[in-house]
């Protein structure tokens, strides 16, 4: 029996190796899974900040062609009038 022992203790730890294994394959996973999310969730944070500075920009540009619309509109109102 003494000759059979080291074969099952030998069994044992390549067992025990062997789900280490798997449950480090598997939290490696979990984390590249992990460092996908969060890069993806920080080009949304740099898209928002790139968007949030262009934002005064466009209100500027909108309010300027309102403007330019208003006036047109009145121009062309002005030109309506006989007299």
């Amino acid at each position: 029996m003494s000759g059979t022992t080291p074969d099952l203790n030998m069994e044992t730890i390549l067992t025990q190796l062997a789900r280490a294994r798997e449950e480090t394959q598997k939290f490696i996973a979990e984390q590249h899974k992990l460092m996908a999310e969060q890069q993806k969730l920080n080009f949304e944070a740099l898209k928002v900040q790139r968007e949030r500075g262009i934002l005064p920009w466009q209100v500027a540009a909108t309010m300027l062609g309102a403007g330019a619309a208003l006036f047109a509109a009145g121009a062309g109102f002005i030109k309506l009038i006989p007299g």
